[in-house]
C-alpha cells in the first residue's frame, strides 16, 4: 500500500537533516559562475581576491531575505544591488528559532537549531522537494549570478541570549551543518553573533566560530556585535576571526550617554582596530540605517538622511576601513505591503527603498578608493593643520602619490602638504553625492595650504579634496 504523506509530515520523517544535504539548486549552471575566494590581503588590513585583485567590501544589510523574499523578489533585489555597486549582503540564516519563508517552510525541527529541516530532493516545482535549506541554495546561487558574496549570521544573538533555546551542543551541530552543507561555495561569508554582546555566552560563540572556521578554512569569518560594540574587544585573538567588524548604532552623540562611547565618531573604533596586534581588517558592518529615527525607538524623531550614511562611509574608509555596509530601514527588515506594523516606524515598501539617494550613492566611494593604489593606503590625520570635533572633523587618507580628504559640512581645509611624494599636485573636487570631479588646478607641494569647499558650510554638503602627484 502506498503512503502519501504530506510535505511537513516528510519533513518531519526527513529530521536526519544533518546527513541528508540537498544538492544546491541551480539557477542556470552556464551563468552561474564560481566568485573568487575571498582573503585577507598581505597588508592584513584589507581584502583580495585569491587572484590578488584589491577588494573593497561594500555591504548592504538585507537581513531578512532568507525569510521574506520569494525567488522572484531575491533576482530583484540583487540585480538592483549588483547594479549600484555592492558585492556583499549581509543576511540572518535564522533570524528566530520558529523562522519560516514565504513558502511556508520551516528552518528547524521543535525550534532546535541542531536539527536543521531539510528534504530530500529540490525541485521547486514539487512542493515535497523543495525546503527552507533549498531556498537558501536558491539565493546563494542567485548571488553568485549577480558577482555577489553573502555574509551570513548563523543564529540572530538574541535566540542564544534567551539563555536556554541555544547548547553549546546545539550550537556546534548546527555549525558543522553548514559548514558541510557550504563547503563548497565560495561566495559564503560568516558573521558570527548577530547583534549580541561578545562577552556573553562565549562558549557558544566560540564554538561556532571555531567549527565554521576549523570544516571550511577558506570561508572568511567574523563577529558582528551589539550597537557601539566591536569583534575585537572580545575576539581580536580568536583563532577563528579573520576580521573586525564593529556596530557603530543608530544614536546621536547627545543620546549615547555610554561612558567612553565613541558616539557617532565610527572612525575611532577603525583607528583602535588599525594598530591591534595580529593585524586584521576592520569595518562598520552597522551604521545608522538610512530612514530609521535618531534612537531607533522613538518615531517621532528625526530621520537618518542619506548624507548621514556618506559621513559614516568616508570617516570609516578613510580612518583604514576596509570596506563599509549601508543599510536602509525598509530595506533591512523587507517590509511588504498589507504587514500590520513595520519595525521602527517604516511603512515604505522594501522595492520602493531600494532606490533610496543613499543607497545608490555608496558605489561612489568604492569607485574613488580603487582607482587609486589600494594596498599602499593609510590613513594619516597627520596631513590635516585645522582639525575640528564631531560634524566639523576631516577624514585623511593617502597612498605614496595621493591624499583623500573628506569635509562632511564644506568647511575650509587648510592642509599640510608633502605627505606624498612630488614637488607639485594635482587637486580637484570629488562630490560623494554623483561621483564628479572638478579640476581645481596645480599646486605646490609644501608649506600649508588652504582649500575651500564649494557652497556654503553646512552638515550634508560633503566634498572629497583629491590630490595627486605630478
Amino acid at each position: 500500500m502506498k503512503v502519501m504523506i504530506s510535505k511537513k509530515m516528510g519533513k518531519l520523517f526527513a529530521i536526519a537533516g544533518l546527513s541528508c544535504l540537498a544538492v544546491s539548486c541551480k539557477v542556470n549552471n552556464e551563468e552561474t559562475k564560481t566568485l573568487a575566494k575571498l582573503e585577507v590581503a598581505s597588508n592584513k588590513h584589507y581584502f583580495q581576491t585569491e587572484d590578488g585583485k584589491p577588494f573593497f567590501w561594500l555591504g548592504d544589510t538585507g537581513w531578512l531575505t532568507f525569510g521574506k523574499l520569494s525567488r522572484e523578489e531575491v533576482n530583484q533585489y540583487f540585480e538592483n544591488r549588483k547594479e549600484k555597486g555592492y558585492n556583499v549582503i549581509q543576511v540572518m540564516v535564522l533570524h528566530s528559532l520558529t523562522v519560516k519563508n514565504v513558502y511556508d517552510d520551516m528552518a528547524l525541527v521543535n525550534e532546535d537549531v541542531s536539527k536543521p529541516l531539510t528534504t530530500p530532493g529540490n525541485d521547486f516545482k514539487n512542493p515535497e522537494e523543495y525546503d527552507y535549506w533549498d531556498h537558501v541554495d536558491y539565493v546563494l546561487d542567485v548571488a553568485q549570478k549577480n558577482g555577489l558574496y553573502v555574509a551570513m549570521v548563523p543564529v540572530w544573538g538574541t535566540n542564544v541570549a534567551k539563555g536556554d533555546k541555544v547548547s553549546k551542543e546545539q550550537a556546534e551541530k548546527y555549525a558543522k551543518f553548514l559548514a558541510d552543507r557550504y563547503k563548497g561555495r565560495t561566495n559564503v561569508i560568516w558573521l558570527n553573533g548577530g547583534d549580541t554582546h561578545g562577552d556573553e555566552f562565549v562558549d557558544i560563540w566560540n564554538a561556532i566560530g571555531s567549527t565554521l572556521k576549523t570544516n571550511n578554512p577558506d570561508q572568511l569569518v567574523t563577529f558582528h556585535p551589539f550597537g557601539r560594540t566591536d569583534s575585537s574587544e572580545n575576539y581580536h585573538n580568536a583563532s577563528w576571526l579573520d576580521f573586525n567588524m564593529f556596530q557603530s548604532g543608530h544614536r546621536t552623540y547627545a543620546q549615547d550617554t555610554t561612558k567612553g562611547a565613541f558616539k557617532e565618531d565610527n572612525y575611532k573604533y577603525v583607528s583602535r582596530d588599525w594598530d591591534l596586534k595580529p593585524t586584521k581588517p576592520t569595518l562598520d558592518g552597522e551604521p545608522s540605517y538610512e530612514g530609521i529615527p535618531h534612537g531607533l525607538h522613538d518615531t517621532l524623531q528625526p530621520k537618518w538622511k542619506d548624507h548621514d550614511l556618506r559621513r559614516y562611509a568616508y570617516w570609516s574608509v578613510f580612518a583604514g576601513g576596509a570596506g563599509f555596509t549601508y543599510g536602509n530601514n525598509a530595506v533591512m527588515q523587507m517590509y511588504h505591503k498589507g504587514e500590520k506594523k513595520g519595525a521602527y516606524g517604516n511603512k515604505e515598501i522594501w522595492s520602493d527603498a531600494l532606490n533610496a539617494p543613499g543607497a545608490g550613492q555608496m558605489q561612489y566611494l568604492k569607485d574613488l578608493v580603487l582607482k587609486n593604489n589600494y594596498f599602499d593606503r593609510v590613513p594619516d590625520e597627520s596631513i590635516v593643520a585645522n582639525q575640528g570635533e564631531k560634524y566639523d572633523y576631516l577624514a585623511a587618507t593617502r597612498g605614496t602619490d595621493y591624499a583623500l580628504i573628506y569635509t562632511y559640512n564644506g568647511r575650509t581645509m587648510s592642509l599640510n602638504m608633502g605627505k606624498i611624494k612630488s614637488d607639485k599636485v594635482d587637486a580637484s573636487w570629488f562630490n560623494p553625492k554623483n561621483g564628479e570631479e572638478k579640476s581645481l588646478g596645480e599646486f605646490k607641494n609644501e608649506g600649508v595650504l588652504e582649500f575651500n569647499p564649494p557652497g556654503e558650510q553646512a552638515d550634508g554638503n560633503d566634498w572629497v579634496l583629491v590630490l595627486k602627484s605630478k
